[in-house]
């Protein structure tokens, strides 16, 4: 009972699958392909990603971390979530994991938030296609009101929380 209880949700949409080719063979074999391209990509893009964060996490000191994105990293901090998450590649959920270990190391709040939105919106694939597709002038001004928006979220989602909540952020990812 224990196992149904914790992959009830996905039993759930197994479920909905099935309902969904009962009543629409065409729409349930669609929505089959798309849950499978899903699924192929995260396989291919999680792997490399958790290696990484393994090196990160026995590689670069905790002390380390601190110094150069802590609470007192100033400038130097955020400068460094925007580079690291903007240096990225590979879909949003894939920054989630980074930024726990991130909060594993001691890493400021508001450059955790940074270096997701870094992930997020300003990625350098992302920039040099947009360059070459849609032109300087839309990259430069799109990665112009994305910097101040991305440091400026952050600000708002750190002065949002508390103290408490944030611990409690902390807390869950050291325990993961």
């Amino acid at each position: 009972m224990a196992i149904v209880k914790r992959y009830h949700f996905f039993l759930i949409t197994c479920m909905a699958f099935v309902l969904l080719w009962i009543i629409n063979q065409e729409l349930g074999m669609k929505a089959l392909q798309v849950t499978g391209y899903s699924l192929k990509e995260m396989i291919l893009v999680i792997p490399p990603i958790f290696v990484l964060l393994g090196l990160l996490d026995v590689w670069v000191p905790r002390e380390t971390m601190i110094k150069y994105m802590g609470d007192h990293s100033g400038v130097r901090g955020v400068v460094l979530a925007f580079l690291i998450g903007s240096a990225a590649a590979g879909p949003l959920y894939g920054a989630f994991p980074v930024a726990a270990v991130f909060m594993k190391k001691g890493v400021k709040f508001s450059n955790v938030l940074i270096f997701i939105g870094a992930w997020s919106t300003t990625k350098i694939p992302m920039f040099l296609f947009e360059l070459s597709a849609l032109g300087a002038r839309f990259a430069l001004t799109r990665l112009l009101v994305d910097i101040p928006g991305i440091l400026l979220m952050s600000i708002i989602l750190s002065k949002q929380l508390s103290k408490k909540d944030i611990q409690v952020l902390y807390n869950k990812a050291e325990n993961l």
